[in-house]
């Protein structure tokens, strides 16, 4: 059995919500995980001060697990250099400085092989959503980054598990109306063809899970202020357990002040061919 517990988007600085960050400290480790997942959005503006907060809050619940990270769009400066190829490593100086040069790291574990891909680029010319609002909000994901991906779990055992995390939702969010990528189909396809059994991903502030293509995708909810009316801060415990792939979603509940289970999921870990099915329903 391998225990995973998946936050997104905790935007710390104006948007960070400290009482949740708090509650997460106390509870995650009574869920006992073997790996914690970060994917993305640590922060509002990129800046120092709020990459310090999420490395406290971090190193605190490193002492539970290793924690994997990579950075989301708003941790990434576009205003610095935009369009310009050869200084495109000046966007991410920030979010290195803080969490090291790698900017999706590879884990490996008995059970499981976790890499990440980058999809937060910042402005690029060839990748740009028709509004101009969401030039830096959508992501892009380069084909180099899965290539490097498929790589990492051509290596995998046959008992690994083989995960993914990307920072853009991958599912369509249901109050947003969105995917969190350009070209989504093209992606799609690529994503199922890198061999991996298991997305997690957040950006969309929404929790959801499905299957793509015979890939379960989960996207975590976020920390922070910023819900969606009738929706409150959320994570994810993701257990494997041999073939099934249990799913169990938190919730905050303002009037107690906590985190609780308030809904599970079972997934089937079998992986599908057949890269034309993008969907299927929860077993």
């Amino acid at each position: 059995m391998f225990s995973i517990v998946h936050f997104s988007d905790p935007h710390f600085g104006v948007e960070g919500d400290l009482e949740k960050v708090d509650a997460t400290m106390a509870l995650v480790p009574d869920l006992e995980p073997q790996l914690i997942v970060v994917s993305g959005d640590l922060t509002v503006r990129a800046r120092h001060g709020e990459f310090q907060a999420a490395r406290v809050w971090i190193h605190e619940l490193e002492r539970t697990a290793p924690v994997y990270v990579l950075p989301g769009n708003h941790d990434v400066q576009w205003w610095k250099r935009p369009f310009v190829p050869a200084g495109r490593s000046a966007i991410y100086k920030n979010y290195r400085q803080h969490f090291g040069p790698v900017l999706t790291p590879t884990m490996r574990f008995q059970e499981a092989v976790v890499t990440g891909v980058l999809s937060s680029h910042g402005l690029v010319w060839s990748s740009l959503p028709p509004h101009v609002r969401e030039w830096t909000i959508t992501g892009h994901l380069p084909h180099r980054e899965v290539e490097h991906a498929k790589a990492v779990f051509a290596e995998a055992t046959p008992e690994q598990a083989r995960i993914l995390v990307i920072h853009h939702n991958v599912l369509r969010g249901e109050r947003s109306e969105r995917m969190g990528l350009v070209r989504w189909k093209h992606a799609h396809r690529m994503l199922i063809d890198s061999g991996v059994d298991i997305v997690l991903c957040g950006h969309d502030h929404q929790e959801k899970a499905d299957v793509m293509g015979g890939v379960v995708v989960a996207c975590a909810g976020t920390l922070s202020t910023r819900v969606y009316e009738g929706h409150t801060a959320s994570f994810h415990r993701i257990v494997l357990d041999g073939g099934t792939i249990n799913l169990e979603t938190y919730r905050w509940e303002p009037d107690q002040r906590i985190f609780r289970r308030t809904d599970a999921h079972g997934f089937a870990g079998r992986r599908v061919t057949d890269d034309t099915v993008l969907t299927a329903g929860v077993v």
